[in-house]
């Protein structure tokens, strides 16, 4: 890990940032957007521009900041991912997923 890794939250889960944050690998490098900053307009923009984008599949906000990554033309997108044997995390599925409706359901 050489760049920094921002965390853009809705603060629903404040404990989700501090294990993260606890991490020995990944605490030094995150970084949080102070709730004062924070604002939807930002945090979109945050993550539809940023070189890497790790969302959650089941969250309508990450979905559209995967979905304006891929108009955009950006890859490095990760919202399905799962662990495997070895206990490392693999893609279970493309970014063509995200506009797939059967697996979206009514978020696509």
């Amino acid at each position: 890990l050489k760049n920094p890794i921002v965390l853009i939250t809705d603060g629903e889960n404040p404990d989700v940032a501090q294990r993260l944050l606890e991490d020995p690998e990944i605490g030094p490098m995150l970084r949080l957007v102070p709730e004062s900053a924070s604002w939807i307009g930002g945090d979109l923009t945050l993550g539809i521009m940023s070189n890497v984008f790790i969302g959650n599949p089941a969250s309508s906000f990450s979905g559209f900041i995967a979905r304006s990554r891929i108009a955009l033309g950006f890859g490095q997108n990760h919202l399905f991912r799962a662990r495997n044997g070895n206990k490392e995390w693999v893609p279970t599925c493309g970014d063509a997923c995200i506009f797939d409706k059967g697996i979206m359901g009514n978020m696509c």
